[in-house]
């Protein structure tokens, strides 16, 4: 991809600046091309004075240059333990949120028109051990084109991607440039630090011009992903059909996609689904009986010949998401309260619009939804399947009134017909011993 043609003067720059040789090389760069800019600092506070130090180099860096200077501290160690990820995944998230709200807020700037960019010094070296990683990690064609020079929907450009960490060093030396150095870059704890520092030394004994292989293979995949993306993209254009903010996909068109998986990852990894999911997706094809997949954003759900992918905000009116620690969920027809019980096999109440079972036959999360053809339960009390319209004809409802009808699952078991009566598989018995109690 292309970088954006601007000159000096007419687009506003934000350059991230660690302080290392290739951020130090990238601001000489740019001044000495007349592009005005702001210098953007992150002191992530992992190394003690170290950081304070960086953070020091980098303010009088930004004095040398007579350029403006935005500098946050991050609380990057609590930040990981909040959101249950790594230090690094931490910085980068922190890093990347702080960029694109400053560039945001030029955007939004009343009168202000021109472009603005956030620029990094990521350089070939970079690209090279990302894709080593992506490759022992796992990953698709997308993983093994590298780190992209341009990614528009970010604004985020990398101007130094095709240059080699040595010809940085080599540009300092010859200009002069003082830079600080990064102490942790000499350890293996972090996963990059062991690719760049022992991994790629040992393979460069057995395959010496390996670095220029891996930049030459990610050239070549790039353009591979060009063909890749069109083909995808026609194919999953055939399959999938927008209904407001739903998407639907006809079970028998999906189950002749070929490549099956391949295509499958393509349709789920858009709405947030993982690549383990791929597995229990395909068998949702196949499936006898409902069921359905979650994603932090969605769900996707077999409803007969269709599979109903929804947002899980917009999907409420129809499907319905309970976790285990959820107390109550609210639905079209009210509120459903979920709370442990007694176990007394005789607190079994008549109340039509409570379900008393027994917790250790079910698996969460729950799933809140309308009943539909081919539905069955265990109806309490007769303890053999009987179709849920079956049971709805029998109770004389009327069509109006089986159209209000729902119903709480448990991995694809129906636990309650809402209202009218609990499966006998989930009873309360004389050998329960944790119970369950929803309140409709």
């Amino acid at each position: 991809m292309q970088f954006p043609q601007y000159q000096p003067g007419n687009c506003r720059l934000l350059v991230a600046v660690s302080g290392g040789v290739d951020s130090v090389v990238l601001v000489d760069l740019l001044h000495r091309s007349g592009f005005s800019f702001t210098i953007a600092h992150c002191n992530f506070q992992l190394r003690g004075e170290e950081s304070n130090r960086d953070e020091l180099f980098v303010k009088e860096l930004a004095k040398k240059y007579a350029v403006l200077l935005e500098v946050k501290r991050f609380d990057t160690q609590q930040y990981a333990s909040v959101n249950k990820c790594s230090v690094q995944e931490a910085a980068r998230e922190l890093r990347y949120d702080w960029f694109s709200a400053i560039i945001t807020s030029w955007k939004q700037q009343a009168g202000i028109k021109t472009p603005a960019f956030i620029l990094t010094a990521h350089h070939a070296d970079d690209n090279i051990e990302t894709v080593l990683m992506h490759f022992f990690r796992g990953t698709g064609i997308h993983g093994l084109s590298g780190i992209s020079p341009y990614l528009a929907s970010h604004s985020l450009i990398r101007p130094l991607l095709s240059f080699r960490k040595e010809e940085l060093i080599g540009y300092a030396a010859d200009r002069q440039l003082s830079f600080v150095e990064d102490s942790s870059n000499a350890s293996d704890k972090y996963t990059r630090n062991f690719f760049r520092n022992s991994l790629l030394p040992q393979i460069k004994e057995v395959f010496p011009k390996v670095e220029e292989n891996i930049l030459d293979n990610i050239e070549r995949f790039r353009d591979t992903v060009k063909f890749y993306d069109d083909a995808i993209r026609i194919q999953i254009g055939s399959l999938l059909e927008q209904k407001g903010n739903e998407y639907h996909v006809p079970v028998a068109k999906w189950k002749k996609a070929t490549p099956l998986s391949l295509l499958s990852w393509e349709i789920i990894s858009r709405f947030g689904f993982h690549s383990a999911q791929v597995p229990e997706i395909i068998r949702l094809l196949t499936a006898e009986n409902s069921g359905f997949q979650a994603s932090p954003t969605h769900r996707i759900i077999r409803n007969r010949k269709w599979m109903i992918i929804a947002p899980l905000a917009e999907a409420g009116a129809e499907h319905i998401l309970i976790e285990k620690e959820q107390s109550d969920a609210v639905f079209p027809l009210g509120k459903l309260i979920i709370q442990a019980a007694a176990t007394n096999a005789e607190a079994i109440n008549a109340d039509p619009k409570q379900a008393l079972l027994d917790l250790s036959g079910i698996r969460f999360p729950l799933l809140l939804r309308k009943w539909k053809m081919g539905d069955y339960f265990y109806p309490l009390g007769l303890n053999k399947k009987k179709k849920v319209s079956r049971f709805l004809i029998d109770l004389k409802l009327s069509a109006t009134e089986k159209e209000k009808v729902w119903v709480l699952e448990s991995d694809k078991k129906i636990i309650w017909v809402i209202g009218y009566r609990i499966d006998h598989r989930f009873r309360i018995t004389e050998n329960t011993k944790q119970a369950i109690r929803f309140k409709f």
